[in-house]
């Protein structure tokens, strides 16, 4: 079943010359996590604020668990959505404990149901031991949680989560993105969360929606966004790639770093770029090998090499964190590519003119 629909979904702001959306079309369905990802002023925030009702589209329709909810003469507002929020700041309620703030929606039920459904929802987000305490009285990924409960609580039809590890340190964040993870599939939630860091979608969600300048750039999922991007603009967003020119010849592209299969759309004689990600590329110590070793960056589980080809193109490599190569080091290159992706090298050459 199909939760939210968007179908050619346009929006403009008065003070700007391009639209923060452009004929966005996609589909989430029930029980589904979808990040909205890309860089800012992309218009993921924008999606997410037409889906919730704070905005409405200038062109398009928008549907709800098959309701129409928003087009042309229709502006359902938000709070007959069906949607929960979870701001960035949390949005929690100062004078309100943890409990008084997930009951806040909650507000036209019978009072025993009430006290019942916080109760259930604080033991789910493991904040039972915390009703009565204040939200200046909680951590960042407490009061974190007390947002995602109150957003819960009403059973919303969708949830809406808009950048909520940005205020949280590193270790943290890594923590809360588990344990939001776990809670709305637990529920069984169909949710939409907005992140600028591909790591956080990668990890939390079923689809991925990559925006670029207010369009759609793929929507697919972790691995298919990172192992075969449609556009060099996904390759590099949600992972270091680097692009070696090659030529299609005898049903295969040469490169300088080898021959690899032609599993690309391209024809005979065609020049192309290859994308090259780290995992990609092994580095075997070899007196004689094509290649120097520029430098290595400790990244604790891996260490990330650069390294310099006969040409004088730089490409980067990950190894294993006990692979410690000195500076100046001639390597021979291994080949691990599973996934050839290329693009034509001369619409390459335009875009980054």
């Amino acid at each position: 079943m199909t939760t939210i629909e968007l179908i050619r979904v346009s929006k403009r702001y008065a003070q700007s010359k391009t639209p923060a959306v452009f004929d966005i079309s996609l589909k989430v369905e029930k029980g589904e996590v979808l990040a909205l990802l890309g860089p800012s002023g992309s218009g993921k925030t924008t999606v997410l604020r037409l889906i919730a009702g704070f905005e409405a589209p200038d062109e398009g329709t928008i549907l709800l668990k098959g309701n129409i909810v928003s087009e042309q003469g229709v502006a359902l507002p938000p709070e007959k959505r069906g949607v929960g929020m979870v701001f960035q700041d949390y949005a929690l309620f100062p004078h309100l404990n943890v409990a008084e703030n997930i009951a806040f929606g909650l507000r036209g039920m019978a009072r025993a149901a009430q006290r019942k459904k916080v109760s259930d929802i604080l033991d789910m987000v493991g904040l039972s031991d915390y009703r009565r305490r204040y939200p200046h009285e909680l951590s960042g990924g407490q009061q974190q949680r007390v947002a995602l409960a109150r957003a819960l609580a009403p059973d919303p039809a969708v949830v809406l989560l808009d950048e909520p590890f940005s205020s949280l340190d590193p270790d943290m964040c890594v923590r809360m993105r588990e344990d939001v993870s776990a809670i709305l599939r637990k529920t069984g939630s169909t949710a939409v969360l907005v992140t600028h860091d591909h790591e956080e979608a990668f990890s939390m969600a079923d689809k991925v929606a990559l925006l670029n300048e207010g369009r759609l750039e793929q929507l697919d999922t972790p691995e298919g966004i990172y192992h075969t991007p449609l556009t060099p603009f996904v390759a590099e967003f949600v992972g270091k790639a680097d692009f070696i020119a090659g030529l299609v010849a005898g049903g295969k592209i040469m490169t300088e770093i080898g021959c690899l299969e032609n599993t690309t759309p391209f024809t005979e004689g065609a020049e192309v770029m290859v994308m090259i990600r780290p995992d990609d590329i092994d580095l075997r110590p070899d007196p004689k090998g094509p290649a120097t070793v520029l430098g290595r960056q400790f990244r604790g589980s891996e260490n990330h090499y650069r390294v310099r080809l006969s040409s004088g193109q730089i490409i980067h490599s990950s190894q294993h964190s006990v692979a410690v190569y000195p500076n100046d080091l001639q390597v021979d290159l291994q080949l691990q590519i599973t996934h050839v992706v290329a693009f034509d090298k001369t619409a390459m050459d335009q875009t980054h003119q």
